[in-house]
C-alpha cells in the first residue's frame, strides 16, 4: 500500500535526491530542492493511490524528481537568456546552468558526503547544524527533530531557517572542506548520526520499541564516511563499532509481540547477531590507532563488554572503569546514571543507590526506574514508589510498558 511504502521511501530517498539537487542548484537554493522533492512525494501519494504502485517505485521517484528539476532549470535558462539581458547588472544571474541532473549512485554518495560537511560549517550554531543533518540527510520530520532536542516545532523551524540563512550569507559550497577542517566538522557530523541511531534504538518520538529504519540509515551514512580516505578516521570506526554492537541485539530486544523492548538483563544471548558483533570488534580494533580516544571509543568498548556473558568475571569491573573514563570525556547525568547501575553490579545495590540518588534526577523516569530496581531487595515499598513515579513521568507507550512489567515483577 502507498501509505505504508511511501514513509519508508521518504526516509531513504528524500535525503539522497535533495543532496543531489542542492549540489546542482547550490546550497542557497536548499529550499527549492526540498520543495521539488516534497512535490515528487506528494505526486506519488496521489498517483499511486489511483493507479497502483509502479514496478520500481524508487526509479519512479528519481525520474519524476529529475523531470521536475529539469523543468526548473529550463525556466532558469529562459530567464537568463530572454529576461536577464534586459535587467540591471545586479539582477542578472551569476551564471547559466546546463540542464543536467546526475542521480547516479556515485553522485548521490558524493553529494551526501559533501552535504554532511557543508551543513556543519562553523558559521552555523552546532544545534542548528545537527538539525540540518537530521532534516536534509536523514529525512527527519520537524516533530522528530524537536523530540530529539526535547523542544518544540517552532524552535526547530526557527533554527533551521537561521541555519539556511547562514549558508546563503557565507556562500557555503557543497564540497568537502580542506583536510585541516575535516576533523573539527566531523565531530558534529558524528554526533548527528549518533542522535539518529539513538532515536531509532530507543524510539523516543514514536510509540514503537525499535525503529530499525532510523538505525540502518545512521549506519549507512556512517559507512559513507568510512568509504572516503579523508574521513575514515578512528572515531568514525569507533562509532560504527558502537552501532554494530547495539544492532546485534535488534532481534533479542523485539522478538516478542510486547509493546516494550526486552531489557538487556532479560535478553536471550542466543538471539544476538554474532556476525555484527564480530564486525563491531573489527571496527573497534581498527579504531585503536591514534593518541586520542573519543566518547565513541569508550561507548563502543562498553557496548562490546555487554556482548560478553556474565560468566566473564571482569565484565562489570571493565564496564565500570569505562564509564569512569567516559564521564571524564563527556559530563552527562544519563551516563552517570548508567554508571550507577554498573557500580551496583560490582559493589552491590546499596552502592548503586547512593551513586544514583546523588544525581537527584527527580524529573527523569530512567532515574526512578533504576532506583525502583535497585531498591527491590532492600526496601520493597520504596522500590514500588519509584516505579510509580517513573510510570507517571514516562512519555512513550514502550517506556510505560517496560515500567509496568517491572511493577508486576
Amino acid at each position: 500500500m502507498p501509505q505504508e511504502l511511501l514513509p519508508n521511501l521518504f526516509r531513504t530517498e528524500f535525503s539522497k535526491i535533495t543532496s543531489v539537487l542542492c549540489k546542482r542548484f547550490g546550497l542557497d537554493q536548499m529550499g527549492l530542492a526540498e520543495d521539488l522533492v516534497s512535490d515528487t512525494f506528494l505526486l506519488a501519494a496521489e498517483t499511486w493511490g489511483l493507479q497502483g504502485i509502479p514496478s520500481n517505485p524508487t526509479a519512479w521517484l528519481y525520474t519524476v524528481a529529475k523531470n521536475k528539476a529539469l523543468d526548473q532549470l529550463r525556466r532558469q535558462q529562459l530567464f537568463e537568456q530572454k529576461i536577464a539581458p534586459n535587467l540591471g547588472e545586479d539582477e542578472r544571474s551569476a551564471s547559466s546552468r546546463q540542464t543536467e541532473i546526475d542521480l547516479s549512485p556515485s553522485n548521490i554518495k558524493d553529494s551526501q558526503l559533501q552535504m554532511m560537511f557543508a551543513v556543519c560549517h562553523p558559521a552555523i550554531a552546532q544545534e542548528a547544524q545537527i538539525g540540518l543533518v537530521l532534516r536534509i540527510l536523514c529525512g527527519f520530520g520537524i516533530e522528530e527533530i524537536a523530540d530529539a532536542f526535547l523542544t518544540n516545532k517552532e524552535v526547530i523551524n526557527k533554527r533551521l531557517y537561521r541555519a539556511k540563512t547562514s549558508l546563503r550569507k557565507h556562500q557555503v559550497e557543497l564540497v568537502l572542506p580542506p583536510s585541516s577542517e575535516i576533523s573539527a566538522r566531523l565531530d558534529t557530523v558524528l554526533h548527528s548520526l549518533y542522535l539518529l541511531f539513538n532515536e531509532g534504538y530507543y524510539s523516543a518520538s514514536q510509540n514503537a520499541p525499535l525503529r530499525k529504519d532510523l538505525c540502518l540509515e545512521a549506519m549507512r551514512l556512517s559507512y559513507l564516511l568510512l568509504d572516503d580516505a579523508r574521513t575514515a578516521l578512528p572515531k568514525v570506526k569507533a562509532l560504527l563499532a558502537l552501532m554494530c554492537f547495539h544492532a546485534s541485539r535488534f532481534e533479542a530486544r523485539t522478538h516478542t509481540e510486547a509493546a516494550a523492548p526486552i531489557q538487556y538483563a532479560d535478553q536471550d544471548p542466543a538471539l544476538w547477531d554474532q556476525d555484527l558483533i564480530r564486525q563491531g570488534e573489527l571496527f573497534l580494533n581498527q579504531a585503536a590507532i591514534g593518541k586520542h580516544a573519543s566518547r565513541f571509543h569508550f561507548e563502543a568498548a562498553i557496548a562490546y563488554w555487554h556482548t560478553r556473558p556474565d560468566s566473564v568475571s571482569e565484565k562489570w569491573t571493565q564496564i565500570l572503569g569505562l564509564y569512569d573514563a567516559l564521564l571524564r570525556e563527556v559530563q552527562s547525568p544519563i551516563t552517570a546514571l548508567s554508571r550507577a547501575y554498573a557500580l551496583a553490579k560490582v559493589e552491590g545495590a546499596e552502592a548503586g543507590i547512593l551513586a544514583a540518588e546523588g544525581l537527584a534526577l527527580e524529573g527523569n523516569h530512567y532515574y526512578h526506574s533504576l532506583l525502583g530496581q535497585l531498591y527491590r531487595e532492600i526496601d520493597h515499598n520504596k522500590g514500588v514508589d519509584h516505579l510509580l513515579q517513573a510510570l507517571q513521568l514516562a512519555k512513550t507507550d514502550a517506556d510505560k510498558a517496560t515500567i509496568k512489567r517491572l511493577l508486576e515483577a
